[in-house]
């Protein structure tokens, strides 16, 4: 992994987990605007590190543990996971003993796919992924809905270093066909699952409210896959800083409020 991060390491810590094909600084737009009150720190990913080999999520997981120890964090205010980074950090919270206050999933791609059918989708990906390299991300719309430039570069820089078999040995345990890990009630009600109500990954959602029944579970009415934390680094930001204060969202008009038991 290579880390990233903004902010006075005295301050109170938000942990970032990307989406996939795209480097941990795609979250620093969102960061910069909240590193005057919180320390951000963004991971990469192993699988888009040059001359790294990914292991598997556990080696992941003690990476980020690993840097955390060695400058002293023993608490995080809030974990932020976008897309199939929301596989990861789930299992970061059931694996470790580090506190965590809050949680939000951006569009968590909370996918439970077959081995057969993740073996078959590596080629497609990987090629998906390569593609926005080569092109210097003129194929990023036939991937995903936007071509904004504030997440190409992330694309860009993510695919000029992807290899084949990081990306293999990557989903050979991520998005796996698993009951969802367990969290505590208590770290439910401090969590948000929020999904977009036009985007793919909204079909998910259904079997994480059923999973995790004390949750809250906002729906961005109109938005894409990532677009509020995409094309809005700053309202996303607030957002996130809303939630740390008050448990709850700000008032957004385009925020329908689902809330568990």
């Amino acid at each position: 992994m290579v880390f990233k991060t903004t902010g006075n390491k005295s301050n109170s810590v938000i942990l970032f987990f990307h989406a996939m094909g795209v480097t941990g600084e795609s979250s620093m737009p969102v960061a910069e605007k909240m590193a005057e009150k919180y320390y951000c720190i963004m991971p990469t990913s192993t699988v888009y590190c040059s001359g790294q080999r990914y292991q598997s999520k556990r080696d992941e997981i003690q990476q980020i543990v690993r840097f955390l120890g060695n400058h002293g964090i023993k608490e995080i205010e809030l974990i932020v996971a976008s897309s199939i980074g929301a596989d990861l950090a789930m299992a970061f919270l059931t694996e470790i003993k580090i506190p965590v206050k809050h949680v939000f999933f951006d569009g968590g791609q909370f996918a439970q796919i077959g081995k057969a059918t993740r073996r078959i989708m590596v080629p497609l990906l990987y090629i998906a992924m390569k593609s926005l390299y080569w092109s210097k991300g003129k194929t990023l719309k036939r991937i995903m809905w936007c071509d904004d430039d504030k997440i190409k570069p992330y694309f860009i820089e993510a695919g000029k270093n992807l290899t084949y078999g990081n990306l293999r040995r990557q989903l050979t345990d991520s998005l796996e066909d698993k009951p969802f890990s367990e969290l505590s009630e208590e770290l439910q009600k401090h969590t948000f699952w929020e999904f977009g109500s036009i985007e793919e990954h909204f079909k998910y959602r259904n079997a994480v409210m059923q999973t995790y029944i004390y949750g809250n579970f906002p729906v961005f009415e109109g938005f894409n896959h990532m677009q509020y934390q995409i094309q809005n680094p700053e309202g996303f930001a607030r957002m996130l800083e809303t939630i740390i204060e008050t448990d709850r969202l700000p008032e957004l008009a385009f925020a329908m409020w689902y809330r568990g038991k």
